[in-house]
């Protein structure tokens, strides 16, 4: 019987999974439909709105006390504030990114995040990367590299993209509180800032909405598109091994790319295939060693 929990246990980890990363997939289109407002006030939004849903959910779980009592500490407070922006910093350059035409850039970055996060490991952690992840780092570096040539410049925006949300992974190692919390901390620092800003750009109640009943529900709903895929991929961080979530995190940068080139006819020239061909030549490397070691990597 236990046995059989077990198997239960991970079944719903891996579905919590696969449905967290399939959400962020497809977060593109709903970025587009936000398109009526500027990308700094859809993140500006974005914040108050997930953490008024996190507030919600901490105080069902009876945590809120432990949310105040723990950003009344210095450290808890400064590394916070820290890892807030470099998440707002990343969710900033994301939206822009999707409402101007560069998705398959975009989810480059996301391609890139593990391989980023095994060189910051070597780095800060003193993480040891065995020949096959060094392979997988070389494959990946020579898919960025032939991205100048495909789309004519520097791939600044899958390289800022992909070095944001591993610098925040790495300072969310050194913070104090676990996902939720620490997630509800970065977003209540965040907030004020927010909300300075929807007060500076927006003349009236209505046009920080969007002017319209349907442009407001798409806008409180930027909270659940936050919240929704990191309550499940919480779930599956309790339930699967960082091996299992590294791999199976390919999932969102997978729908983004297809997103892009298919649904919004982003261009894809035989270079540029070429270039993710080596992305994903990397990615196998990657799940290959990752296999054979049954050890757990940063995701």
């Amino acid at each position: 019987m236990p046995q059989r929990g077990g198997v239960d246990r991970t079944r719903s980890g891996v579905l919590a999974a696969v449905a967290a990363f399939s959400l962020w997939g497809i977060l593109p289109i709903f970025w587009k439909l936000l398109s009526f407002l500027p990308s700094s006030t859809i993140v500006a939004q974005r914040t108050a709105w997930s953490l008024l849903l996190l507030l919600a959910v901490l105080r069902g779980r009876k945590e809120i006390g432990h949310l105040v009592a723990a950003l009344k500490s210095p450290k808890v407070f400064g590394w916070h504030l820290l890892s807030g922006c470099l998440l707002a910093s990343n969710w900033l350059l994301y939206v822009w990114a999707t409402l101007n035409g560069r998705i398959i850039e975009a989810a480059l970055g996301y391609y890139l995040n593990p391989f980023f996060n095994m060189l910051f490991g070597a780095l800060w952690f003193g993480d040891k990367n065995s020949p096959w992840q060094l392979a997988a780092i070389a494959l990946a570096l020579a898919g960025v590299a032939l991205q100048v040539p495909a789309i004519g410049h520097f791939p600044w925006v899958a390289l800022t993209l992909a070095f944001t949300f591993s610098c925040y992974a790495v300072v969310r190692k050194q913070a104090p509180l676990g996902s939720l919390v620490g997630l509800a901390a970065e977003t209540s620092l965040l907030a004020p800032f927010a909300l300075a800003w929807l007060l500076a750009s927006s003349s009236s109640v209505s046009t920080a909405f969007g002017g319209s009943w349907a442009h407001a529900c798409l806008v409180i709903g930027t909270g659940l598109a936050t919240a929704l895929p990191l309550l499940l991929f919480g779930h599956a961080t309790r339930t699967l091994r960082l091996t299992t979530l590294g791999i199976l995190q390919f999932i969102g940068p997978t729908l983004q790319f297809f997103i892009g080139w298919k649904l919004y006819g982003e261009p894809m020239t035989g270079t540029r295939l070429l270039s993710f061909a080596l992305i994903w030549l990397a990615i196998g490397v990657y799940a290959v060693d990752a296999n054979s070691r049954k050890a757990p990597l940063a995701a």
